[in-house]
């Protein structure tokens, strides 16, 4: 096995045993954490600690002790209140419930009685309010109707006769719009749910809230003419449920807001509506704080005709219970603080003796396990804990030792894959170019043979086709045949003419001169063209002269051909940037458009002779090969990135310094 062989052997090994110590001890270095962090961490470990399972015992049998005879005290004395307390609340939610549904039931009869009385289905008809109020008045007053209101079919109000809370007396309301009301919309809409075509629901009138029952107004020939509502004052009606269930009654809508409760005005929305949850909820029980004092609140769902209409409250004052039970605490706690505090005491005594040298064995672990592999526990004792220190301190050597030789293998390592790497760069950059050097001589050889014998048929096809359109004597079908001859000859003497350049391939006459004014003059030829196709060109050169060794005219020629590509990349206009920047021993040229861009597929064949993307007829793929054939006689190299839709940028690099045997 060679010495680099046994090196990478090596550094396996002290990876395997950072592994382990990972999964035992975490010898991976944590990161470091805030110093208060670092308390609470030492405070969790000193109460899960081993000091902790020593107490732990005593004080989980003195609690138990002290919570079992707290428990049978306080049930003892509470349990029995506690008990009627809450089965009251229970009977008092389901006494109010039942009382607001037999207020329904009775506005319901009121309702029948009004709404089948004779002539009122003509008087709604008619919106003869006069008529509706001779005939609806008498029945209110005798049946102790606290509102009543006709409708018509638009949802206008045609009469509402609302008693006086303060005097008794019925006003007279006329002109209101209740169409967008529930419980009028649900019927001028046809809308007849499980139980038939009546419905109830909260509305807020000048008087507060009112709970309504509405139903449809018929003629004898079952013809629906309007809207009956007969209804009843929150207010009243929830006086009148206090007395029956003997508690405090809160009434909610669908969204938890508060609609009326008996307690008294000084007392907010919020506190009331406070914790409350969702209509959705059942038997919801709840601590209430009202004016200083506390209540117990069960939320149950106020349910009318089997429609949810909000969230009925009954709150019971529950000071004394609470009372009665912090009087039994206070007392059984303080036993138990005594007996607690003695115990602690006790086990804090014993434990000593045993903890503090297993406290310095992990105080020195973490140590190890954070990096520092220099400590040592210093504890020299004849027991299983200062044998097991004795080991400790061993294997903190043995690894501090392996730790620095897997360091210096390590960094010997990563020095030598970094050279690796950079080889590896520098031989596929020389073969990408060596491959592209051997398709252009390749294709040189080639066409170095036949140029010559091509282009000279091609002239004299060209100039025959050129005499004989000169005849008169021909007809305009055949000119136009020997024009087609003469265009097509034409293009091919092109053709074979950039063939011919590329073959030659002629040796750069390297002087040394400003790149800056090359590249202006490449900007002057191609300028009338960038105008032309409506592209903005923005330079960016150096402020002082950057020489270099090249050859200007080939130097042109490469500039000149990538920015006539770059213009023709931007058919609808755009932008090119040309920019000259320095670097370590070279220059680099950037030709950037915001063209259409190269497709990933073709980025390795540009270079390629004869591959072009431009429309047949515009090019014939030689550009960018003799360009690269010049920049690699210069010993320089052609850079390309793009994106479709994005543009186009080439970079050239040429060396600012060439060889001695090529200056």
């Amino acid at each position: 096995m060679s010495v680099d062989a046994k090196r990478l052997s090596q550094v396996a090994t002290l990876s395997n045993i950072d592994l382990d110590l990972d999964l035992s001890g975490s010898s991976k270095s944590p990161a470091r954490t805030p110093k208060r962090d670092s308390l609470l961490r030492r405070l969790l470990l000193q109460l899960f600690g081993l000091r902790a399972k020593l107490i732990v015992p005593y004080v989980l049998l003195t609690l138990l002790t002290a919570m079992v005879g707290t428990f049978v005290v306080t049930r003892l004395v509470a349990s029995s209140i506690r008990e009627r307390f809450v089965n009251q609340l229970y009977e008092s939610s389901r006494v109010a419930s039942d009382a607001i549904v037999r207020k329904e039931r009775n506005q319901l009869s009121n309702l029948r009685l009004m709404a089948f009385a004779v002539g009122v289905a003509e008087a709604v008809q008619t919106e003869n309010a006069t008529s509706l109020q001779d005939l609806l008045w008498p029945l209110a007053l005798n049946n102790n109707v606290e509102a009543v209101t006709a409708i018509d079919l638009q949802g206008e109000e045609i009469i509402t006769l609302a008693q006086d809370p303060s005097s008794g007396r019925y006003l007279i309301y006329q002109g209101g719009d209740y169409s967008e009301s529930t419980v009028v919309g649900a019927i001028l809409g046809g809308d007849v749910d499980s139980i038939g075509d009546k419905y109830a629901g909260f509305l807020l009138t000048s008087f507060g809230p009112y709970l309504f029952t509405s139903g449809p107004v018929r003629d004898p020939s079952n013809e629906f003419t309007g809207v009956l509502m007969v209804g009843s004052r929150l207010e009243s009606l929830l006086i009148e449920l206090k007395s029956q269930a003997l508690a405090d009654v809160i009434i909610l809508d669908l969204d938890g807001r508060l609609i009326a409760t008996t307690f008294p005005e000084s007392t907010s929305a919020m506190e009331l509506e406070a914790g409350t949850a969702s209509s959705a909820d059942l038997s919801l029980r709840q601590s209430l704080q009202v004016s200083d004092r506390s209540y117990q609140v069960i939320y149950v769902p106020l349910v009318v005709r089997q429609q949810h209409m909000g969230v009925l409250g009954i709150a019971l004052p529950s000071n004394y219970i609470v009372d009665a039970e912090s009087t039994s605490r206070w007392t059984f706690g303080g036993i138990f603080t005594g007996a607690t505090l003695a115990v602690v005491v006790i086990g804090y005594v014993l434990s000593q003796s045993i903890i503090r040298p297993l406290l310095r064995l992990r105080m020195v672990s973490r140590a190890v396990a954070e990096g520092d592999l220099n400590q040592k526990t210093g504890l020299a004792r004849s027991d299983e804990i200062g044998e097991l220190a004795s080991v400790f301190d061993l294997m903190t050597y043995r690894l501090r030792r392996r730790t620095e030789q897997a360091a210096a293998l390590y960094a010997e390592t990563v020095q030598r894959n970094k050279e690796l790497a950079d080889i590896n760069v520098r031989l596929q950059a020389a073969q990408q170019q060596l491959i592209q050097s051997e398709k252009l001589a390749a294709v040189g050889q080639l066409t170095a043979g036949i140029v010559h014998d091509v282009k000279n048929p091609l002239a004299v096809i060209k100039g025959l086709a050129e005499e004989l359109r000169e005849d008169e004597g021909l007809d305009a079908g055949a000119r136009m045949q020997l024009s087609t001859i003469r265009d097509n000859a034409t293009r091919a003497s092109t053709i074979v003419s950039d063939l011919l350049k590329f073959a030659r391939q002629s040796t750069p006459e390297m002087r040394r001169q400003d790149l800056c004014e090359t590249l202006r003059t490449a900007m002057r030829l191609t300028d009338f063209l960038a105008r032309k196709a409506r592209v903005d060109v923005d330079v960016i050169l150096p402020h002082q002269a950057v020489t270099a060794a090249y050859d200007a005219q080939q130097i042109e020629q490469v500039l000149v051909n990538l920015m006539q590509n770059a213009v023709q990349a931007m058919p609808d206009g755009g932008e090119l940037r040309l920019e000259l920047a320095l670097a370590p021993n070279q220059v680099a040229i950037i030709v950037e458009d915001t063209g259409v861009g190269i497709p990933q597929e073709n980025l390795r064949r540009i270079f390629d002779p004869f591959f072009t993307t431009k429309p047949e007829g515009e090019g014939t793929g030689l550009g960018l090969s003799v360009s690269y054939g010049i920049i690699a006689r210069h010993k320089g190299r052609i850079e390309v990135e793009s994106k479709l839709g994005k543009g186009t940028k080439f970079t050239v690099w040429l060396p600012l310094e060439p060889s001695g045997a090529d200056y």
